[in-house]
């Protein structure tokens, strides 16, 4: 694992000038930029450190879980049909699930520099089908993702405490060989997509799940680890969720229902 929490950034004291470390993104072949979905100060704080890097002259490829690997086609044909047209591509490649305003900005600021956009993400589908042992991949695919040999046993107690938190403590053990296998996938999938453009630098916008060292997508990527950089945009971080990242940039929480509280049926 990388070096453990270097920088943390206050979201009271935030400056205006962008802090999370924008000026050194260049320096890495790997950089993950993590986001809480529906935190809109999440989504501007990341923009600003990324929009300062490349304004600089840095020209990665910007990989992003929003977009299914399916839909790469429908990317580049969107980008053909009307450059510059972030709308469009919405349109043609986005899928249903997104709060798409929240992305317009960093796909607008890609079509600008002409950077590549990477569909980078397993489908729902696929998801699912791995998750009821289907065969989404064949062996030399499975191989290839490094999905031919059982998860390593710290993934799997970590990504298993990881589901048990979010679900309350109430994650149904029945599903969880399933989930842990297809959550094992989605990475998988996101580091072979990094792999292919890491020759002249690479971004992936994800979830912060997926950019933690410790279960995401960097314990799939086969990388050294000054190659990689990990920065959060974490509401909260325990010392040991912060200790997964190179960086944790703190924001204001977004005000949701408790989805632990006594009307929530996952405290049932």
């Amino acid at each position: 694992m990388a070096a453990a929490l270097a920088l943390l950034v206050g979201c009271a004291a935030a400056p205006a000038h962008p802090d999370d470390g924008a000026q050194r993104l260049a320096a890495y072949r790997y950089v993950l930029l993590g986001e809480v979905h529906d935190n809109a100060e999440g989504h501007r704080r990341r923009l600003a450190a990324l929009a300062e890097a490349i304004d600089a002259g840095w020209r990665p490829a910007i990989a992003m879980e929003q977009f299914d690997r399916e839909r790469q086609a429908d990317l580049d044909r969107a980008r053909r049909e009307r450059p510059g047209d972030a709308d469009h591509l919405i349109a043609q490649a986005g899928a249903a699930g997104w709060d798409w305003s929240l992305y317009r900005p960093v796909i607008a600021l890609a079509l600008r520099h002409d950077l590549p956009l990477i569909a980078a993400n397993l489908s729902r589908d696929d998801a699912r089908g791995v998750m009821r042992g289907g065969a989404v991949f064949d062996a030399a695919q499975r191989e290839r993702l490094g999905l031919a040999r059982p998860l390593p046993p710290d993934l799997a107690a970590a990504q298993t405490a990881v589901l048990d938190d979010s679900h309350c403590g109430h994650f149904p053990r029945a599903m969880l060989p399933g989930m842990l296998n297809a959550q094992a996938a989605r990475d998988a999938v996101m580091a072979e997509a990094l792999r292919a453009h890491a020759a002249h630098g690479v971004v992936l916008l994800a979830g912060n799940g997926h950019v933690r060292e410790d279960i995401g997508v960097p314990r799939w990527l086969g990388a050294k680890p000054a190659e990689v950089l990990t920065v959060a945009y974490l509401e909260s971080a325990a010392p040991e969720e912060a200790g997964a990242y190179d960086h944790v940039v703190l924001v204001p929480p977004v005000q949701r229902p408790d989805p632990c509280g006594k009307a929530s049926p996952l405290a049932r």
